[in-house]
């Protein structure tokens, strides 16, 4: 990829209510053309309403957004940085608009989801496609994806960081329980997509390659690289489960869900876990509900000692790393990128710049090519007629 010189960053969310009138018009926001009831949609608006109608992600997002300007101003960066949303104030429509507005025309997109998918890659740059003919700034405006970071410093040091903490809390609720030999187990968990969806990851030159989807194989390559990485961590039995399935029941999903596999690990004679979020650079919601409500009360009855490593949010290395990778991608004074390198921690890193034609397409059950409308995303799970 020729480095460009970039004018302005946009940093894509998925977006969520701030307030109990916006749950039910966030939620049709985020089902649109898919005739889901509304009384439907209050099986999962209960998890925002009891959160005073508010989801954390909104919030978290101010914050990153904060964060990365203090990191573009220690290092001399000038280009501002903008924040738009697909799914709630502020759309990203209106933030394009803004960005034309302010006399910027080439903008590098700065998307929250860590993996290869069509959810956390694709169909951001469809949604911003869509967003440029929607506002009439297609030719006017240039937008370029940001590389996705499952695999760079700046996603898993964080991890690295802050899971013998975890570990610690476990062995000290096991030690106060009477329980010091008790076993513990590592738990990284990730957002359960459709299999379809997950076959599809990434370009057929590499799930060639592969002997499990890449979806998943990046997930498992996270993980191999944190337990390297945490000598504390060492000789500790781990796994790879997911949550927040949503869909049609006769509709295959990645599996085991964390519920499940708990009950499983109880049953084996674990005695604590650790629960290690990957699949999530922030404290969302289905992190807070699916995770540290759900998972947490799933141990409680199980009698399962539990802790959360907490996600990326604005750790400093994880805002350091990710204004690495904008350096990667603008254009020197002399034409050069101004950060030599593309940073990677796995084998299955760097991933590319510029997307491979076919990949991460939107799959039907028989695996044809179908439209890409009301994907599942990281944010909201929502259960289906």
């Amino acid at each position: 990829m020729i480095p460009k010189a970039y004018d302005a960053v946009l940093l894509a969310s998925f977006g969520g209510p701030e307030g109990q009138d916006d749950v039910i018009p966030f939620l049709r926001n985020v089902t649109g053309g898919r005739g889901i009831p509304d009384e439907r949609l209050e099986e999962v608006a209960v998890h925002y309403r009891t959160n005073g109608g508010v989801s954390p992600i909104n919030a978290q997002n101010r914050a990153l957004k904060a964060a990365l300007e203090a990191e573009f101003a220690a290092r001399g960066i000038t280009v501002p940085i903008y924040w738009g949303n697909r799914n709630w104030h502020p759309f990203v429509n209106d933030t394009l608009e803004q960005i034309a507005a302010d006399g910027h025309r080439t903008v590098l997109l700065m998307g929250t989801g860590a993996y290869s998918g069509y959810s956390a890659c694709r169909q951001y740059r469809e949604d911003l496609g869509m967003g440029l003919r929607a506002t009439g700034l297609e030719g006017v405006v240039e937008v370029d994806k940001l590389r996705q970071f499952f695999d760079t410093p700046a996603f898993v040091q964080p991890f690295i960081q802050e899971l013998p903490g975890s570990l610690a809390s476990v062995r000290e609720q096991l030690a106060a329980a009477g329980k010091p030999e008790g076993k513990i187990k590592i738990v990284f968990v990730t957002h359960s997509i459709p299999l379809s969806d997950a076959n599809a990851a990434g370009p057929e030159a590499i799930r060639s390659t592969l002997d499990e989807n890449l979806y998943t194989a990046q997930h498992r390559a996270v993980a191999e690289h944190i337990l390297a990485n945490v000598p504390e961590a060492a000789g500790l039995e781990h796994s790879l489960v997911y949550q927040s399935r949503s869909g049609s029941p006769h509709t295959p999903w990645l599996e085991p869900d964390i519920n499940d596999a708990l009950e499983e690990d109880a049953a084996a004679g674990v005695a604590g876990v650790v629960v290690v979020p990957i699949g999530f650079i922030s404290d969302h919601m289905e992190v807070l509900w699916d995770l540290d409500t759900e998972a947490k009360d799933t141990c409680a009855e199980l009698g399962l000692a539990f802790a959360r490593v907490p996600t990326p949010g604005t750790h400093r290395a994880f805002v350091s790393g990710l204004v690495d990778l904008v350096e990667e991608r603008l254009a020197g004074p002399d034409g050069k990128p101004l950060r030599e390198g593309r940073l990677s921690e796995t084998a299955l890193g760097p991933w590319f710049d510029v997307c491979r034609p076919g990949c991460c397409e939107k799959l039907a059950m028989d695996g044809t090519l179908r439209p890409t409308i009301g994907a599942v995303d990281s944010e909201v799970g929502v259960p289906q007629p």
